[in-house]
């Protein structure tokens, strides 16, 4: 009898404890956008070692076309682009930097996939992204058959990892958590060929010479958007919002070209969502 007493006790406190956290979860999901504001300030997680869309400059400061969007939802939030909290991730950890509170926003390069959609909601699109491959120039893969038994380099979590984990059995992945540690093993010979954003590997294999992507679009479009916490309906909105105005008035067109002309040229119908 006590032994079923205790367990019980034990049982209910559980439930208390997880109605508690649900509770608190709800509390902080409805009271985002309002803290953002009493505290004058808007932590977005943003990659740190992913030229030109979000990277630390030499002088330690955050650049690139997803930094410059920040900004602008941090000034029309806040009143100046200089009140953010800018939290590096990488692309494995975006998903639980939102849900456990570490960040109020993400905007790293963050592809919509309906996977993802179950566990962030995702604001309008402001980018257009396929996969791509790139391989040395010398030994290129220009087919995915190619890649049968061989070694193929992806980071984890992304579109990447989960198109080839999917569909292409047969190809050996080797998973890294960074975008440095990838392309460093693919400089080292640790695979034949990288599979990622085709705009990130454009843009990498112009600064790279001797690499060459090969094979530029294979799957689906997918679209690239800001994600905040599942059921922040406020923060969303407000994201939502800044992001239609970017579009409307010609301003996500202006950020393009301050930071991706200079390595795609005029390709910002092909990259810019509508």
């Amino acid at each position: 009898m006590m032994k079923f007493q205790k367990t019980v006790k034990t049982a209910l406190l559980g439930l208390v404890a997880s109605l508690s956290f649900l509770s608190i979860n709800t509390v902080a999901q409805a009271d985002t956008l309002d803290t953002i504001k009493k505290n004058d300030v808007i932590r977005i997680g943003v990659f740190g070692d992913k030229p030109p869309f979000g990277y630390v400059d030499s002088q330690g400061k955050n650049q690139g076309f997803d930094v410059e969007i920040a900004k602008e939802i941090a000034n029309s939030l806040l009143g100046s682009p200089d009140k953010i909290q800018f939290v590096l991730t990488e692309a494995a950890n975006r998903v639980e930097y939102l849900r456990s509170g570490k960040v109020d926003l993400i905007l790293a390069n963050f592809t919509q996939t309906p996977q993802r959609e179950e566990v962030v909601d995702f604001a309008h699109p402001y980018q257009k992204v396929q996969l791509g491959i790139v391989s040395p120039e010398n030994a290129q893969i220009t087919d995915i058959a190619q890649l049968k038994d061989k070694v193929l380099l992806v980071n984890k979590g992304t579109t990447a990892d989960i198109f080839f984990t999917r569909n292409h059995p047969d190809i050996k992945l080797l998973k890294f958590d960074q975008n440095t540690e990838t392309f460093d093993a693919l400089k080292d010979g640790r695979g034949v060929a990288l599979a990622h954003d085709n705009a990130l590997l454009w843009a990498w294999a112009k600064e790279n010479k001797g690499y060459n992507v090969a094979i530029s679009n294979i799957g689906p479009e997918d679209k690239i958007a800001p994600a905040v916490q599942k059921g922040d309906k406020a923060l969303l909105e407000a994201v939502n919002q800044e992001i239609d105005r970017l579009k409307k008035e010609g301003t996500l067109k202006v950020i393009y070209d301050k930071t991706l002309l200079p390595i795609y040229g005029d390709r910002a119908d092909e990259l810019l969502a509508n």
